[in-house]
């Protein structure tokens, strides 16, 4: 049961919805992407992400990382977010991920290597901002993705 009072039972559902994906499940993930143990939601996040082919869940999925990745907390969860939102590659989830290029250094790579799914000229201007970053991880990214 999803709403096990056990924070580790509950990401172990999310481990496990990770781990095979079905379109049944994509309901109760993003139901735990608002988890309030952060870890659950981390999970979850990383869980949604394994999800991208059930694109009738797409929209629900998108819109629920994009909050996790641009409100949550916990920067981890908003990493795992970032993350999942770059698998989707949803032109609804990219507000998110360019504000996540502005975030804590491990955010700003996880959503710059997101980038690698859209193209445009907002895309184009992050990774030139990126390319000057004072992390060099998220500089080196943005290297990878220019090249």
């Amino acid at each position: 049961r999803a709403q096990d009072t056990a924070a580790s039972f509950r990401r172990r559902v999310c481990e496990l919805i990770a781990e095979r994906p079905a379109g049944t499940l994509v309901p109760v993930a993003r139901h735990l992407l608002s988890d309030p143990e952060d870890q659950v939601a981390e999970a979850a996040a990383a869980a949604l992400g394994e999800c991208r082919r059930f694109r009738k869940e797409s929209p629900s999925c998108v819109a629920a990382l994009s909050d996790a990745a641009s409100h949550h907390e916990d920067p981890l969860v908003r990493e795992a977010a970032e993350a999942a939102l770059g698998v989707f590659g949803d032109t609804a989830g990219l507000p998110a991920i360019l504000a996540g290029c502005q975030d804590k250094p491990a955010i700003r790579r996880r959503a710059v290597l997101a980038l690698a799914a859209f193209h445009g000229p907002e895309v184009d201007a992050a990774l030139e901002r990126a390319l000057t970053d004072r992390d060099w991880q998220t500089r080196q990214a943005a290297e990878l993705l220019r090249d």
